[in-house]
């Protein structure tokens, strides 16, 4: 018989922060920051747009962890549903079966869905979600008589997953050296970062069709008979938030149209109300042929996610013995679906779209206040999405460099910012910025104090370069 061994810690430390840093392998996480007895931040509660941490203080949740909290912490309808579906059936896949919940969540997507997207395959996140994407334009394309369509074309610094598939499209070098070699055919192309255009920087409309333009370039580069999809995100997230210049994708999506490649529309963040619709390519009228979401499906509180498909793509494997041999064990999963569900009828009942669009305005102008300051070059984003780029020099927009950056992100910013009870991200996959991207609830006063903290800290960290 074994028995657990007594924790033993150092005179005033935290038993559970002690257990964390033997124990607990945190995601994208430095763990040598903890080596030396710093303290690891553990958060113990939420209620609305603020979390708590295990010392009692309180934090601004300015990051809806990881652009998930649509509707904020603490929410009772979320967790009572989860409960009543896990009191009935807990937990059962949908490998050649269904149950109520995933069929009732399936047509609601479907319903919500921009064109003909009526086909949802689940997944547990937004990675698998995008997994699937890719092995089912392989498999469409092998069932229809183009076997050679394989290749799949993703925009430079881009993030989409960490899946070996997801990873290879992911367009951010420092996330993949690691796990190289990858899965081969993911070609990359320029973003839409109209502030470091280097290609009409007068002008964003000639920008955004230059940029479009360059994904006809590759597939003419790699072979039209070779390119099975396109995946972008609709506001690009890694490197601070690029919305489409107007006019971008409406042109990527003739792009796709002309050279019979599928276009798929990575709306893991960009989902569920954080663009003002519960798809952002509604509100940027453009039909995909592939979504793929999550994180805001159950505004986190409960692993969700998906792949819906336009109904053609699923035609093949209506009939014969096609199968799309792919899956998930917690796909579908009953209790998920049920908070997606209730997730769901929060936001028509309470009319959390119609809010954002109500306020998305006022979130734009509150964070282009800090343009008063020395060290903020930019302010972009959407709805309520938004990255601040910092810059040595407003003037010319001259970057950190990789030193600078480590002293300013690493060294200062992301603790000073969460010390201040700000949490939000501070990162450089790309040129330094900080991300924000508040619960949908919020309003004006919150914005407000999000702007207080951030232009407090943002002028300590100058002083100091």
């Amino acid at each position: 018989m074994t028995s657990t061994p007594q924790l033993v810690t150092e005179s005033g430390a935290d038993p559970l922060a002690e257990v964390a840093r033997r124990h607990l392998w945190m995601h994208f996480t430095r763990h040598s920051v903890y080596s030396h007895g710093e303290h690891v931040p553990i958060i113990v509660r939420g209620e609305g747009p603020y979390i708590w941490d295990d010392q009692g203080r309180k934090y601004f949740d300015g990051l809806s962890g990881l652009f998930t909290a649509q509707l904020g912490h603490g929410r009772e309808e979320l967790a009572q549903a989860a409960a009543e579906q896990a009191r009935t059936l807990a937990h059962f896949p949908i490998w050649s079966y269904a149950h109520p919940k995933a069929i009732e969540l399936a047509e609601r997507l479907a319903s919500l869905a921009p064109g003909d997207l009526n086909r949802v395959f689940f997944t547990s996140g937004g990675g698998e979600a995008v997994e699937s994407a890719w092995k089912l334009a392989k498999q469409y394309f092998q069932l229809t008589g183009k076997p050679n369509k394989y290749k799949v074309i993703s925009r430079a610094v881009a993030y989409h997953g960490t899946p070996q598939g997801a990873l290879s499209i992911t367009g951010i070098p420092a996330a993949k050296h690691p796990f190289e070699p990858l899965v081969p055919g993911a070609i990359k192309v320029p973003n839409t970062n109209f502030y470091r255009a280097a290609e009409h920087g007068d002008d964003e409309v000639a920008f955004g069709r230059w940029a479009a333009e360059q994904i006809a370039v590759a597939i003419e580069l790699e072979g039209p008979d070779s390119v099975a999809a396109v995946f972008l995100e609709p506001v690009q997230n890694s490197g601070g938030c690029f919305p489409p210049p107007p006019g971008y994708l409406q042109r990527v999506r003739e792009i796709c149209d002309e050279y019979d490649v599928l276009f798929v529309a990575d709306e893991t963040i960009t989902s569920f109300g954080r663009i003002g619709d519960y798809f952002a390519m509604k509100r940027f009228g453009v039909d995909p042929d592939i979504i793929t979401c999550a994180k805001g499906m159950t505004s986190g509180y409960a692993p969700s996610g998906a792949m819906i498909a336009h109904d053609r793509l699923f035609e093949p494997f209506s009939t014969g013995n096609n199968t799309f041999l792919h899956g998930y064990t917690w796909g579908g999963h009953p209790v998920a679906s049920a908070v997606a569900l209730a997730n769901l009828d929060l936001f028509e009942s309470e009319g959390v779209l119609e809010h954002v669009r109500s306020h998305e305005g006022d979130l734009r102008a509150t964070l282009e206040k800090l343009l008063d300051l020395p060290i903020v070059g930019d302010v972009r984003g959407a709805g309520y999405f938004y990255g601040i780029e910092l810059v040595k020099d407003k003037t010319t927009k001259e970057t950190f460099d990789a030193d600078d950056s480590e002293r300013l992100l690493r060294g200062f910013l992301s603790k000073a910012l969460f010390d201040a009870g700000l949490y939000c991200r501070a990162d450089d996959r790309g040129d330094p910025v900080i991300q924000v991207s508040p619960p949908l609830i919020c309003d004006q006063a919150h914005f407000d104090e999000v702007e207080s903290i951030l232009r407090e800290v943002l002028m300590q960290a100058w002083s100091i370069l």
